[in-house]
């Protein structure tokens, strides 16, 4: 795993200090203001939740608009038992369908509906709308660009790749 540079005058130092929290404490504030703003607008604006998006987001990238359950949870970062409860509540709205995997009777192929496709669509132009206004509107171009290599250092020393792949092209769900 990539490890940050340390800033000179901390070789040595284990603890952050108290400008370095006070960062800290101001980047999860802001992050979780703006998920919370996003979300609440979100769930304003159109007729999905947030979950439900990120679940037919997954599923719209899908070869066939069809994913295994247990990759589904890895991809939108869900325990198996929350991502099941969730698509419960997706399907009994004919956003998606459950069926047992050919050849499997254990696995569950999650599919995006007709109309889960057509609902995300539609949901698909608030939420970038309400992207760019909370973030990408609060930055100018040069700030926009630094953010990247902000995010870009974070996601390396966590071993993460662009794509939410690990350095060596493993993902979240441990497959590559």
């Amino acid at each position: 795993m990539a490890h940050a540079q340390r800033h000179p005058g901390s070789a040595g130092r284990h603890l952050p200090t108290t400008e370095e929290l006070r960062i800290w404490r101001n980047y999860l504030e802001t992050a979780e203001a703006l998920q919370a703003r996003l979300a609440t607008r979100f769930l304003s604006e159109t007729a999905l939740s947030a979950g439900d998006y990120q679940v037919l987001l997954a599923l719209s990238e899908a070869e066939g608009k069809t994913l295994r359950s247990s990759e589904l949870a890895g991809l939108v970062g869900w325990e198996r038992s929350r991502l099941s409860h969730h698509l419960g509540r997706m399907e009994k709205r004919g956003l998606i369908s459950r069926n047992t995997c050919a050849g499997e009777a254990r696995g569950i192929d999650v599919r995006a509906t007709d109309l889960g496709l057509e609902t995300f669509r539609a949901a698909s132009v608030p939420h970038l709308r309400a992207v760019h206004e909370l973030f990408v509107d609060a930055f100018t171009p040069e700030e926009l660009a630094d953010v990247g290599r902000l995010t870009g250092a974070l996601r390396r020393n966590l071993g993460l790749g662009r794509d939410g792949t690990d350095q060596d092209g493993v993902g979240q769900d441990g497959r590559p």
